[in-house]
């Protein structure tokens, strides 16, 4: 089973910017990132393929926020540029063993980071 820890989360003024990291201990295949708020449901942010040759972002994040990931470090990253109070959620990592290419769906990844707060100040 592969192991993620995500990174780099904290509290940044609105229009800031934050980069997330991920360090998964193995391989993978896609890796996304998921965001939830309070009292909301987790929702998708972006995927990466295992090339990393194609992305994919959420219509709220599009323009915005930038993934990519290393695969000679087992890393994978979400740049996060112009936030919004809006974007204040924890941030998770997921990691499919399953898929080359990305998906949307929560259902389709196998392995979690733990998460990392990100806050962002009006």
């Amino acid at each position: 089973q592969v192991q993620l820890v995500e990174s780099g989360g904290g509290l940044v003024q609105a229009g800031g910017s934050l980069r997330l990291s991920c360090a998964a201990s193995a391989g993978y295949y896609a890796m996304g990132w998921f965001c939830q708020a309070p009292g909301k449901e987790r929702e998708f942010v972006a995927w990466i393929n295992w090339t990393g040759e194609k992305t994919f972002y959420s219509d709220s994040v599009k323009g915005r926020f930038t993934i990519s990931r290393d695969n000679a470090k087992n890393q994978e990253y979400l740049q996060m540029n112009s936030l919004k109070p809006e974007d204040t959620a924890v941030y998770y990592c997921a990691a499919s063993s399953k898929y080359y290419s990305g998906s949307s769906d929560s259902a389709d990844y196998d392995d979690w980071g733990q998460g990392t707060q990100v806050t962002v100040s009006s």
